[in-house]
């Protein structure tokens, strides 16, 4: 479908109202108003739509963190030890903690997990998620000792009485339901319906699921579609934002490892919270759970949705690198991790060059033949051996005034 002149007008005027003359030069500089595709245009107008969603989702309030109506993005993960050890879990979770967690969910499968959340919970130092499959019990009872959110799917934990039942707890404690649904489990008549799995049919699956609590009289509900297909996913929550104002859990379920993971994630993440839609986030990962929060972070800060903690950059190295940049850039990013600052830091591989790369950055080193610099905002501030160069860093860390 092509635009005639006066529908083009007509849409540069609606652009320029809605988004301003920039919009309006980058999506027409260029380009012949005859041939462009109405899809383009109507990108925009959608993206307007949503871009508010996350700032009138509603306010839930898990533990003593709350997420909805433009409050900080929180960030997510979940152990992955047995429930039943206390110990263990008491103990990763506190490193997630340290490395930046601000919610933690545990898997309850049995009573014996559902009665250790009591003793976890009196250990650490952030909201506990409880994760129910199957057995509506195992949700009752983790929220009897002490669970501040259940994580549920109400169509496979038994019919209406055992969902009325887990609601009546919840209300009783004030207790708020994560409502999820991901694509390995969309009931088959939804999949017969689209025509396998889709954005269109997680989403009415959502929604139905949460017709089920309200109707049970509740509404403190956050809710979660996931897909291991990051077009699908992202799509889905575009639909979803249009259609409920419950704030979103969001992530891509079954990333990946560290490699493939991140990058799904990153890509994933990145469509969804850029149009303004997620609440709380989790960055699922196959291995140590500290790897998901790193992540987390790096990926809200790289939206400027998160300020804090220094921003590393470095040179992809060439043929005048002199330096193991590659194990340099690796130890200032280990070694940034323990400052709260807001401040990027630039490892360069060439001391002709690096100067000029780095004007960006607040500080940064540069590394020669045998001989490395020290830069402040593009300007060459000290020069030293090589050896020199991470510690010399750090001491302006240290001792950093900005």
């Amino acid at each position: 479908m092509t635009m005639r002149n006066n529908e083009a007008c007509d849409y540069k005027a609606s652009l320029k109202n809605a988004f301003g003359d920039a919009c309006v030069a980058h999506c027409f500089f260029h380009i012949d108003f005859f041939h462009i595709n109405f899809f383009l245009l109507s990108t925009f107008f959608r993206k307007k739509v949503i871009m508010s969603y996350r700032e009138h989702t509603k306010v839930i309030q898990i533990g003593d963190r709350v997420i909805g109506g433009g409050n900080p993005i929180l960030i997510q993960s979940m152990t992955n030890t047995p429930t039943e050890d206390v110990e263990a879990t008491v103990e990763q979770t506190l490193r997630l903690e340290q490395a930046g967690c601000e919610i933690i969910r545990c898997t309850c499968p049995t009573e014996e997990a559902a009665r250790a959340i009591g003793e976890i919970k009196k250990r650490i130092h952030i909201p506990l998620v409880a994760d129910i499959h199957f057995d509506y019990r195992m949700a009752i009872m983790a929220m009897e000792n002490g669970a501040d959110k259940i994580r549920i799917n109400p169509g496979n934990i038994g019919g209406r009485d055992k969902i009325e039942a887990v609601v009546k707890c919840a209300k009783e404690r004030n207790i708020p339901i994560r409502v999820g649904v991901n694509s390995g489990s969309l009931e088959k008549n939804l999949v017969e319906k689209y025509g396998g799995v889709t954005a269109e049919g997680l989403v009415e699956s959502a929604l139905d699921k949460v017709r089920m609590i309200e109707e049970c009289d509740y509404d403190r509900m956050v809710i979660s579609i996931k897909s291991s297909n990051v077009l699908i996913c992202a799509r889905a929550h575009e639909l979803l934002a249009q259609k409920s104002d419950y704030p979103l859990h969001v992530g891509i379920t079954e990333a990946g490892t560290l490699y493939s993971g991140n990058i799904k994630s990153a890509v994933g993440l990145g469509i969804i919270l850029y149009q303004g839609i997620g609440d709380t986030i989790r960055v699922s990962l196959t291995g140590d759970p500290v790897e998901e929060i790193k992540s987390a972070k790096k990926i809200l800060s790289t939206l400027g949705l998160r300020k804090g903690g220094i921003d590393v950059v470095s040179c992809p190295t060439c043929g005048r690198t002199k330096i193991d940049l590659v194990g340099l850039a690796n130890q200032v990013e280990t070694m940034v991790q323990g400052y709260d600052l807001n401040i990027k830091v630039a490892v360069m591989g060439c001391a002709v060059n690096g100067p000029g790369e780095a004007r960006e950055a607040d500080i940064g080193i540069a590394g020669g033949q045998g001989e490395g610099l020290l830069i402040k905002r593009g300007k060459i501030v000290r020069k030293m051996k090589e050896e020199y160069l991470l510690a010399a860093l750090k001491e302006e860390l240290d001792n950093w005034k900005g």
